[in-house]
């Protein structure tokens, strides 16, 4: 995908208008998934909080929506993108020195600072760790605010596994890793990631749990946290439709009365599972 320069177009927020970013780094998480470390070209889009997405231009292709995966303190962003398709495949061949377009910030974020005083328990499965990474460095670096910190990763194989390093070097008080299908060089757990909350250490009672993957992975672990004592309202799912305009307007990231986009994608599971376990929707 060649370069486009718009070094001269000036942020349009609030419009349809993508704002050019320049990709400044780049790095492969799994075979088919890499991380794109970017900044502005010019005036940069408002603050994103961890949670939120943008909407990602691959110019000649269009736009996907993408949950930022790093708010670095230095500036800039950092998107996490897996190729599934024309768009997101030419965003994961995107190189150093690329210019990419976003729009946003969009939707609802974790609200992490709603938790403080509290244990936090964080579930990721796959590529659900993106949006996730966020909140977690958040939590790390300010330990003094919140309780115990439990981390549970699990993805399909070892090769899916994002963060590999970074995820052994967080502080918690307590990070599982699991797959479903381990390789003959696997050494760790085995099994759905619902499995590791037995292991973590928490409170139900003063405890928020943030989760993001595979919609059947949410729904199993909002239940296992709920039936273990915590609260619908305490338990934060990010969902995922199919999102077009991000502006509310389209309708296509339409789930029952929410629009994703606009009312999401981080909602209480007191208002998800509702929805999740209408067949209609």
């Amino acid at each position: 995908m060649t370069a486009v320069p718009m070094t001269a177009v000036p942020a349009a927020h609030g419009t349809s208008v993508p704002v050019p970013y320049r990709v400044v780094a780049r790095w492969e998480e799994t075979p088919d998934t890499a991380t794109l470390r970017i900044e502005p070209v010019g005036e940069p889009l408002p603050p994103f909080a961890p949670g939120q997405f943008a909407m990602v231009w691959a110019f000649g292709r269009g736009e996907i929506p993408l949950s930022v995966s790093a708010i670095p303190t230095t500036g800039g962003l950092a998107h996490t993108v897996r190729s599934v398709g024309a768009v997101s495949e030419g965003l994961y061949a995107a190189e150093v020195g690329q210019v990419i377009g976003l729009r946003g910030p969009y939707g609802t974020g974790w609200e992490l600072e709603k938790a403080v005083g509290q244990d936090l328990v964080v579930v990721a499965g796959g590529i659900g760790l993106a949006p996730l990474r966020p909140l977690i460095r958040d939590a790390v670096a300010d330990p003094g605010t919140y309780g115990r910190l439990n981390v549970l990763v699990g993805a399909r194989t070892p090769a899916d596994l994002m963060a590999k390093i970074e995820t052994r070097q967080w502080r918690t008080a307590y990070t599982g890793v699991t797959v479903d299908r381990p390789d003959d060089r696997w050494k760790g757990q085995i099994g759905v990631v619902t499995k590791l909350l037995d292991r973590a250490r928490f409170d139900p009672h003063n405890a928020t749990a943030f989760v993001c993957g595979p919609e059947p992975m949410i729904r199993a672990t909002a239940r296992a946290l709920v039936h273990g004592g915590l609260a619908p309202s305490s338990v934060r799912v990010s969902l995922e439709r199919n999102m077009r305009c991000a502006t509310g307007h389209c309708g296509h990231c339409q789930l029952g009365p929410v629009l994703l986009c606009r009312d999401g994608p981080v909602v209480g599971w007191d208002r998800a599972e509702p929805l999740l376990y209408t067949r209609e929707l």
